[in-house]
């Protein structure tokens, strides 16, 4: 317990300290890019004082030059600070709207050029898709949690559609990202944070120019289905996913 309070204020100060001076780098890089690495450092610090030994797979799937829709599972609060610390390229978040209201934290998502997505304003939300596939244009990627919220048993939930409908009018590939391990050190459902050993997989991509929005229902069941049985290999047949 006490190393859990140890870490969680470490996290807020970090996050102050960061969030601020993102928010600071921002009005100097337009773009993004700048904030974005902030950012990175703040992941970085996050985990170098947590009990978490990180594995990563996979990089040579990507190429960093492209623009990609990335996504990935979500299954714990670490799951943000191991994409940023780890996936070493530029990606910009599609994000659910209550992320953007934590001070300092959601302001500083805000002017990292982050989009917010507010699922329940259809208008909003289309304004974000659209916000989202310009940014794409400009050849950088989007990085989002299709189950749009965390895990409450680690397997993976039911997809929104967002993301989706974003990759097939932008015609950009999607990486599937794996995490394993992250539920079990800091679930949903507990505040308290275990040690442990997590791997961040980045899978192939997928290419989305063969879908259109009549048929992404079948390009988001592809998807998952790629994830899911990622998830069972790592379980080794425990196929509950």
């Amino acid at each position: 317990m006490l190393m859990t309070a140890a870490i969680i204020a470490w996290i807020v100060l970090t996050t102050i300290f960061f969030g601020l001076l993102t928010i600071f780098v921002s009005f100097i890089s337009r773009k993004g890019d700048l904030p974005h690495k902030v950012a990175g450092i703040w992941a970085r610090s996050i985990m170098a004082a947590s009990p978490i030994e990180v594995t990563v797979k996979g990089l040579s799937n990507i190429d960093p030059d492209k623009s990609y829709i990335y996504m990935s599972n979500h299954q714990s609060n670490y799951d943000i600070p191991i994409l940023l610390g780890h996936l070493p390229v530029q990606f910009r978040w599609l994000a659910k709207i209550e992320l953007f209201r934590i001070p300092v934290f959601g302001y500083a998502m805000k002017r990292a050029g982050y989009i917010c997505i507010d699922r329940s304003n259809q208008k909003s939300a289309f304004e974000s898709l659209k916000k989202a596939a310009g940014i794409i244009r400009d050849g950088v990627s989007v990085m989002v949690f299709p189950e749009g919220t965390r895990s409450m048993d680690g397997n993976i939930g039911s997809f929104k559609k967002g993301g989706f409908v974003l990759a097939v009018e932008s015609g950009v590939p999607i990486v599937p990202v794996i995490i394993y391990g992250t539920f079990s050190i800091m679930p949903k459902s507990r505040l308290l944070i275990k040690p442990g050993k997590v791997t961040l997989e980045v899978l192939e991509p997928v290419e989305t120019s063969g879908f259109t929005k009549e048929t992404k229902d079948g390009l988001m069941e592809k998807i998952r289905n790629i994830m899911c049985e990622s998830i069972d290999e790592e379980k080794k047949g425990n196929s509950s996913c």
